[in-house]
């Protein structure tokens, strides 16, 4: 079992070997899967020394794959002096196991790939809190009887006594406690939460909240918009924690903007609940930018992972969507500069997308512009007569509202002012 901490020691020169099993997704090629895999793996240090793509004709309930392909990937392995092997896909204990003996070497799936990069990335309490609840979660299906220490019993309770406790009972009990443990602890950490966010709601600025496919360039388009200096390498789940940073639109009206974790196609079971933070803050956000790396050859595909994981949040019994949260949605059309700038990226002159390449800067003023339009598209007008020595008053209408037209008189300065229904109301209430 690969721990974030706790590597497996390699032999000198051997530092993976991938492979690829299957293409689970129908509209996804093969070579894409496979470099998103290879991407993924590199993104934790680990050296590809060789990768393939495997097709699956039939689950093997033992290997996955089939003998022949086994033995192909065997010889592949001690050709290159691999030390640890990353399938991509998802593998039960007894496939693992298996695996491992077959080859001769650490086996890792696709989950287990996955909560190794999100120990790493992760740096909030609640994220390292439900970056170990997943793995605890995944520990506990993996204890099968494999190993020679887990045959030990303790002796039971009573004078009759009885076989006890076995050493992965113990386990099991031990993870089950850890688990509740953590999970009253996230509990408490979403309380904080849900506190500071009532308190963003009091005061209160629009959200704007970034999403998109994993590596699209989030954070990079992050820091062009905020000056901010949120880490964005080119690699996969580069952040994977919430930021949010407060910026200014070409008409003054301060917006706070959410940088967020990458999505990704067939996210583990047990990590579902480690976006919880992240599903939250789209949730509450006015407007939702869905950031695409337009220049990547399974762009769409990319696109369609996001969306299908939005719309499953507007689903339900308890949506954390509402329904219209398609009308608050602007496509972000980025890495425009690999295109030969923003005139080359198709559609993305549409009302509903901008085109932007968030390296250069190009295409970041009209995205400013639409944010504004978008917002204003949701605020009512109202007109307001005030005397210039409630000088408070008037610079709440400017810090929240805006400004259209001001017309100063002796005794009443008139403004009118573009304010969302909640200001409006907020201004307007008597005392």
């Amino acid at each position: 079992m690969l721990l974030p901490h706790d590597r497996p020691q390699r032999p000198a020169g051997a530092e993976g070997v991938l492979a690829f099993p299957e293409s689970r997704a129908a509209n996804r090629a093969a070579e894409a899967r496979l470099a998103e895999a290879v991407g993924l793996a590199a993104s934790i240090g680990l050296t590809i020394v060789h990768s393939a793509a495997f097709p699956l004709r039939a689950r093997r309930p033992a290997t996955l794959i089939g003998e022949g392909q086994v033995e192909l990937a065997h010889a592949a392995i001690e050709e290159n002096q691999v030390g640890v092997v990353v399938v991509d896909a998802a593998l039960t204990p007894v496939q693992q196991r298996n695996l491992e003996r077959a080859w001769g070497c650490k086996v890792i799936d696709r989950t287990g790939l996955i909560l190794e990069i999100f120990g790493e990335r992760a740096r909030t309490r609640e994220g390292s809190l439900q970056v170990e609840l997943a793995h605890l979660e995944y520990q506990r299906t993996r204890l099968v009887r494999s190993w020679t220490h887990l045959e030990r019993q303790r002796g039971g309770f009573g004078f009759l006594g009885g076989p006890g406790e076995s050493q992965i009972e113990i386990d099991r009990r031990l993870i089950g406690e850890r688990i509740v443990k953590l999970k009253r602890e996230l509990e408490q950490v979403r309380r904080t939460r849900g506190l500071h966010r009532a308190a963003r709601t009091r005061v209160p600025f629009p959200v704007v909240a970034l999403v998109g496919y994993t590596n699209a360039g989030k954070s990079t388009l992050f820091n062009a918009l905020t000056g901010a200096g949120v880490y964005a390498q080119d690699q996969l789940f580069a952040t994977l924690d919430p930021t949010m940073r407060a910026i200014k639109l070409p008409s003054g009206r301060t917006v706070i903007l959410s940088d967020t974790v990458g999505f990704i196609s067939d996210l583990p079971t047990q990590l579902i609940e480690a976006f919880r933070a992240t599903l939250e803050e789209v949730a509450a956000a006015d407007i939702i930018l869905h950031v695409r790396d337009v220049a990547h050859p399974d762009t769409t595909s990319q696109r369609n992972d996001v969306i299908g994981v939005l719309a499953e949040m507007a689903e339900g019994p308890d949506p954390a969507l509402d329904e219209n949260w398609q009308a608050r949605t602007i496509e972000v059309l980025n890495k425009a500069d690999l295109l030969g700038g923003v005139a080359g990226v198709p559609g993305g002159d549409d009302a509903a997308s901008v085109a932007v390449s968030a390296l250069t800067g190009e295409g970041l003023d009209p995205l400013r512009a639409a944010l504004d339009a978008r917002l204003a598209a949701g605020m009512e007008t109202a007109e307001y007569a005030l005397p210039p020595s409630d000088g408070a008053r008037i610079a709440w209408l400017y810090q929240h509202g805006e400004v259209l037209i001001r017309e100063d008189g002796d005794e009443t300065i008139h403004l009118t002012v573009r304010l969302s229904p909640a200001d409006r109301a907020r201004f307007e209430q008597p005392g």
